[in-house]
């Protein structure tokens, strides 16, 4: 855990005394890999915390908000999407030395808990999935968005009402090469 990321918080204040509180707003940049491959938060925009860090029995419990500007594309028409996203966002970082007992009293997911690092934390983790978990799986620029034409790729939002095509039935291609060729026999004949 590297102490200069602006994601990584110390506790120090809280001291190991239940009850304790403190609370914490900034404006730290965003990390790498924020989102999806349609849709995220741009590498090094602003993201807004407001966050509770209360120390409890097994560590400290840290609870808060995350406010961040989503940069993305609509699935369907391809459109630029930005949008505003509050996620909140609860988790418990434990005590080394409880995790280890939790270790060996046999608890075997124990090994996957958000632990402390001293007295600092990295809510990297956190906030990671708190923000990938709230983006949609097909993000719309909105909800009845028409799409591509599957023909020609314009956006049919663009287009006029009737927008269509003539295509032939491809079960009746075969009898429109005939056609085309017994047009070809004729003309040559004249």
């Amino acid at each position: 855990m590297v102490a200069r990321s602006p994601l990584v918080v110390s506790t120090h204040e809280l001291g190991r005394r239940p009850g304790a509180m403190r609370t914490l707003e900034s404006t730290v940049p965003a990390p790498e890999d924020l989102g999806t491959e349609v849709i995220g938060v741009p590498q090094g925009s602003d993201v807004e915390l407001d966050v509770r860090l209360e120390a409890v029995m097994d560590g400290v419990l840290v609870t808060g908000t995350a406010r961040v500007q989503l940069h993305g594309e609509c699935v369907r028409c391809l459109r630029d999407i930005d949008e505003d996203l509050a996620v909140d966002f609860s988790e418990l970082f434990y005590y080394a030395d409880r995790k280890t007992s939790l270790l060996q009293e046999g608890d075997e997911e124990a090994e996957e808990l958000p632990t402390l690092n001293g007295e600092l934390l990295d809510l990297e983790a956190t906030l990671r999935d708190a923000v990938v978990l709230a983006l949609p799986f097909q993000p719309l620029c909105r909800p009845d968005c028409g799409g591509l034409c599957p023909v020609c790729g314009e956006r049919m939002d663009d287009l006029e009402p009737g927008h269509h095509h003539e295509q032939l039935d491809p079960r009746w291609s075969a009898l429109g090469a005939l056609l085309e060729r017994e047009g070809e026999t004729k003309d040559g004949e004249r």
